[in-house]
């Protein structure tokens, strides 16, 4: 997996200057669109569009410092419609202008070029099995939040905050199947799962009844799920389990995800700084 994902970036790397067909290069890395979106931010840190425009902000830092091009041709080249355009993302990652950068020679960043190698650790196993579920809905309140990687997300604490007892007995008493009880469901997320970046995110359960009409529901067809059971210090340990599961899973097993929200069910301890917790993320066999 990690050899196929080295391949689609040099087919990335080649193609700097001009369009790239992220599709293609997910063909090569032999999985989906959506798929080499998700695994390469996990891995890389930082989402896939990210990486390429820093990529290209760093080869055109030495062709603005050699001076063999104009700055608008330059601009051109990487993949700007305007001069302004050019100027500002130039800005953003040297924090210099292009054209004092190239009248001083000023110091620019780098974007080095990546790739992914395995390390070899062994200090841990994750725990997991696959359930084929049939046909569900969620039901519960819904917000629209931003994404935060690490720590407690205050939209989401403030939402559910914001749920009267009533109605969180009534969304518990419609739990009818696994996993049960109370869950957070996140649902359209962003492929690249930049920090900042909103997603559906549900308060409620996992059901086959009919919603209340003041209650939101969110419909989610038949599929395969990989569930994995997870203990330690919330909600840091949490948050790094979704790291955990596309850097070291994902690449040693043969599933790839598909479209669909994940499920989170967390059992705090009295103290509320460990949990239990399972984490349901929608699969599908790999391509051979």
């Amino acid at each position: 997996m990690l050899e196929r994902l080295n391949q689609a970036l040099d087919h990335i790397e080649s193609r700097l200057d001009r369009e790239i067909d992220v599709a293609e290069a997910a063909r090569i890395a032999t999985t989906s669109e959506y798929h080499f979106r998700r695994m390469f931010s996990a891995l890389a840190g930082m989402p896939l569009s990210e990486y390429i425009r820093r990529r290209r902000l760093t080869l055109a830092g030495a062709e603005v410092l050699s001076g063999e091009r104009t700055l608008l041709e330059v601009a051109v080249r990487h993949g700007y419609s305007s001069g302004e355009a050019f100027a500002r993302a130039f800005r953003a990652m040297h924090g210099v202008g292009p054209g004092e950068a190239r009248r001083t020679g000023a110091v620019l960043s780098s974007q080095q070029r990546m790739s992914f190698r395995l390390v070899i650790e062994g200090s841990s196993s994750m725990r997991y099995r696959i359930v084929h579920k049939d046909a569900f809905q969620v039901v519960g309140r819904k917000a629209r939040v931003p994404l935060v990687h690490v720590g407690v997300n205050p939209a989401i604490a403030e939402f559910v905050r914001g749920i009267d007892q009533e109605t969180t007995r009534r969304i518990k008493d419609l739990s009818d199947q696994e996993p049960e009880g109370l869950v957070a469901v996140t649902d359209d997320l962003a492929p690249d799962r930049a920090e900042g970046t909103e997603l559906d995110y549900y308060h409620g359960v996992v059901t086959h009844a009919q919603a209340p009409a003041d209650l939101d529901a969110l419909a989610v067809p038949a599929g395969m799920w990989a569930v994995f059971e997870h203990s330690g210090q919330f909600p840091e340990s949490l948050q790094f389990l979704w790291r955990e599961v596309f850097t070291d899973w994902f690449p040693s097993n043969p599933y790839r995800t598909r479209p669909g929200p994940e499920i989170l069910r967390v059992q705090p301890s009295s103290d509320g700084t460990r949990a239990d917790a399972t984490l349901w993320i929608p699969v599908e066999p790999a391509a051979a």
